[in-house]
């Protein structure tokens, strides 16, 4: 059975259709945002002056933090919940292991 699972990136600012993640840091913090063109340009822009002022940093850039346990496990569902939701979708998932990524993505676009 073929499947096709579509993420939808909604723009965090103004809710409208988005075009990419945009990642930056600030602080030791590292962030992502969905933006349309229109708001990632606008962050670029106010961000151009600061990072031509700024030094890069060399070497392997840090990965975001990333939620464990517990608390991404209430941030974005558990993984009971993601079968039941992804079955009830008509998508197959296995009832052990791991929830792959898509199927994740897919419940927390839904949610």
């Amino acid at each position: 059975m073929a499947q096709r699972v579509n993420i939808v990136l909604t723009d965090d600012l103004d809710g409208s259709d988005a075009s990419e993640t945009v990642t930056f840091a600030l602080d030791g913090h590292t962030y992502e945002i969905d933006l349309s063109a229109e708001n990632a340009e606008r962050l670029r822009d106010a961000l151009r002056p600061f990072v031509a002022a700024g030094r890069k940093i060399s070497g392997r850039a840090a990965a975001p933090a990333r939620p464990t346990g517990r608390r991404r496990a209430a941030a974005s569902g558990s993984a009971t919940d993601i079968r039941a939701w992804a079955q009830e979708q008509g998508l197959q998932v296995s009832t052990r292991g791991r929830v792959p990524a898509e199927i994740r993505a897919a419940y927390e676009a839904a949610h």
